[in-house]
């Protein structure tokens, strides 16, 4: 210190901390000249003991105009340098950033001012001092006083100039170390204040356009929060935000090499912000992404997938374009379960999605599992335990087309027997347990599976868990249902040939034996499914065999829809039959039992009364009638022909029987027990009920009847009336 008081006279020191700026310039400039003298004549030693003086007695002083003074001056000795400042600039730029954080506004202003000076002279020999000011600067973009911030304004702009045109940072390993910098720059990135934001993207974009300095090998340590900015409130904030990003994923683009796995991970993230832009640039980096990412990528499929399937359904029609474009190249792409594809975290996602409020996503998430079951079949059935719920209980999805796409995913996996039982066991229970379901949705849902599965398969197995129900009300209505299906589904035309050849047919007679088992539950479904065997003797022994409780008015609303199908193509065959009332009298006698069932004044026995009033009277004759007319029509001889031959069931010429009420293996007589057994059971039910409705009223107040009921709704498309 001695040396520098010997050099710098006391007036000058003095001068140099007046509170009038005017002096202390003039102090400055002296300084400026002193350093300068001293410089020439290579006397470092002294201009060490000038800084050190500037520093301890002015810059770290207590009193605002010494350090003031301090930073001035500081300056003033680096210009006096010149060319020879490098060397002492350890000791002459630590006090001014130290300055940047004092709590006089007018020391911050004098700092960025002194700072600015000693950068225009030194240039690029500062570097090294590049993570220390850029912090300084980023605190001073926000301070409170509008001129330190302008001053600071000044500052970072001439600081970018310098990095720009720097050699230093295009050899950076000794001045700049870019590992260095990116946990700072990492830390200010989540600042939410606008000043420090645009200093931030103004930063990362310069350093960006220095040829040597790899800030896309870093973009994963600060690309979240640039995402961030995106949704700022202000619009210049969020052009820079995203002119960036545009800039780097161009980068990308071009780049050979890029960590994709960490970038993809913060984009799942940000596909899912409730800021509509922030979505749409997430979504369409993805979609670069998924372009380009190839191997990499395979780890975070699931991950993707997930932030893509709701976006399918977002709001804003870009991003959902998008979305849909991405899902599809991902689909796309073949991946091996042996390259890192994690199909069971795919299934997670697309399970979670069937829980979605969007149709399309829900849609998406059924591709998604009916694309794995096909390519990875094994690999998906090992994962089944954890979907297969899910899948069944989006049988009950509001949407006809989310149903129809679940049967399709169950189809595939019903290829198995354990799961084809599984699955028509669910559904019979789901329909028991909600009705309206099997209103509604019935039709639809046992079509399509008849469609996708063989619809003997699934008849047979249907008819085989309802034989045993224990519900009979439940039994009888989705037998009617099944019964409606099987009359009126184009799909199930098949089946229906089949079952008109159970006289003739093994395979017939057999699908036959197995549906009356359950058909049984109801009398008009026993009734048409023998009309449609064209078992028309055993037809009318069922008719005559019902009693008066079975008769309701249940049987009349069902027999009423029977009437008005025979009338249908479906039934054609059947009408042209009466063309030859001679041979297919059981068939007239079965359809006569009907008409004296119906009620008089009723439409169907209206239509039925005109359709038999068409029968031909020239093939028939009184005789034939008689022989049918009266005791169980299986105890009895029926007419032979001419020929000798004997007609066993209408139509149906045959060898001697031993036995007549076994046919083609059918026994009839045993069926017919089987029927009336069931039908016992379906009375005494009806009975108890009755007992317990009756039991419940007298027990409450009775209640208002004198309203008629409601019209029911209109039946919509797949839905049954039952």
């Amino acid at each position: 210190m001695a040396d520098a008081l010997s050099v710098i006279p006391a007036s000058v020191l003095r001068n140099l901390s007046d509170k009038l700026y005017e002096k202390r310039k003039n102090a400055a400039l002296d300084i400026e000249g002193i350093v300068k003298q001293l410089a020439a004549a290579g006397d470092h030693d002294k201009i060490t003991a000038v800084i050190n003086l500037l520093t301890t007695e002015f810059t770290y002083s207590p009193q605002a105009n010494h350090r003031k003074g301090g930073l001035i001056g500081l300056a003033a000795a680096t210009v006096g340098l010149t060319s020879e400042a490098a060397q002492h600039l350890e000791q002459i730029v630590p006090p001014v950033l130290n300055s940047f954080s004092d709590q006089d506004s007018r020391v911050r202003y004098y700092a960025c001012e002194a700072l600015y000076n000693i950068a225009k002279v030194v240039r690029g020999d500062f570097i090294v001092f590049f993570n220390q000011i850029f912090d300084a600067l980023c605190k001073l973009s926000a301070d409170s006083d509008a001129n330190v911030q302008s001053a600071a304004h000044l500052l970072d702009r001439l600081v970018k100039d310098i990095v720009t045109e720097s050699d230093q940072f295009r050899f950076s390993s000794s001045f700049f170390s870019i590992e260095e910098f990116i946990p700072l720059l990492r830390e200010r990135m989540n600042v939410l204040n606008p000043y420090v934001r645009q200093f931030l993207v103004g930063w990362i974009t310069v350093l960006d356009s220095v040829p040597d300095i790899d800030m896309l090998g870093f973009l994963p340590d600060f690309l979240d929060g640039l995402f961030n900015m995106l949704s700022d409130s202000s619009h210049e904030i969020r052009q820079q935000a995203d002119s960036a990003l545009s800039e780097f994923l161009q980068e990308i683009k071009n780049s050979p090499s890029v960590d994709y796995g960490r970038m993809a991970e913060i984009l799942v993230q940000r596909a899912s912000s409730p800021d509509e832009f922030t979505r749409l640039t997430a979504i369409t980096w993805i979609n670069e992404f998924v372009k380009l990412g190839g191997d990499q990528l395979v780890p975070y499929y699931a991950d993707i997938l997930g932030a893509i399937l709701p976006c399918i359904s977002d709001k804003e029609e870009k991003i959902r374009v998008v979305a849909r474009e991405t899902n599809d190249e991902l689909r796309a792409i073949k991946a091996d379960p042996a390259e890192g594809f994690d199909i069971g975290s795919i299934l997670s996602i697309a399970r979670s999605e069937l829980s979605s409020e969007w149709e399309a996503t829900r849609i998406e998430a059924l591709h998604w599992i009916s694309t794995l079951l096909n390519r990875h079949r094994p690999e998906v059935l090992t994962y089944l335990d954890d979907i297969f719920d899910t899948l069944l209980k989006a049988l009950s999805d509001s949407s006809d087309e989310v149903v129809l796409l679940v049967l399709e995913v169950h189809a595939c996996i019903a290829k198995d027997p354990q799961h084809f039982r599984e699955l028509v066991v669910f559904l019979v229970n789901k329909f028991r347990v909600d009705n309206s379901l099997l209103k509604k949705r019935g039709a639809l849902i046992i079509r399509q599976l008849c469609v996708l599965l063989d619809a003997e398969r699934v008849y047979r197995e249907l008819s085989t868990i309802l034989e045993g129900e224990a519900d009979l009300d439940f039994a009888c209505i989705m037998v009617q249902a099944l019964n409606l299906i099987l009359l009126t589904a184009s799909e199930l035309s098949g089946l229906r040939d089949l079952l008109k050849q159970s006289l003739v047919n093994p395979s017939g007679k057999d699908l036959f034996v197995c549906l009356y088992a359950s058909w049984c539950h109801s009398p008009m479904a026993i009734i048409s499914l023998c009309l449609l065997a064209q078992t028309y003797q055993h037809a009318s022994s069922v008719i005559q065999s019902l009693v008066e409780e079975d008769i309701n008015v249940k049987f009349l609303v069902q027999l009423d829809k029977l009437i008005r199908l025979l009338e249908t193509p479906i039934f054609a065959y059947l009408r042209l039959q009466l063309l030859e009332p001679g041979r297919y009298i059981w068939l007239l006698k079965a359809l006569y039992g009907l008409l004296m069932l119906l009620p008089q004044q009723s439409a169907a026995f209206k239509i039925l009364r005109t359709r038999l009033k068409a029968v031909p009277s020239y093939s028939f004759n009184s005789e034939q009638l008689k022989r049918t007319s009266s005791g169980n029509p299986h105890s009895q001889m029926l007419n032979r022909m001419p020929s000798g031959q004997q007609i066993t069931e209408d139509g149906d010429l045959n060898q001697d029987f031993s036995n007549l009420s076994l046919q083609n293996g059918i026994n009839f007589a045993s069926t017919l027990q089987l029927f009336e057994h069931m039908q016992r059971q379906h009375r005494m039910h009806s009975k108890s009920q009755s007992i317990s409705r009756n039991s419940s009223i007298s027990q409450s107040q009775v209640p208002d009847v004198s309203r008629p009921p409601s019209r029911s709704t209109r039946r919509g498309p797949g839905q049954l009336q039952l």
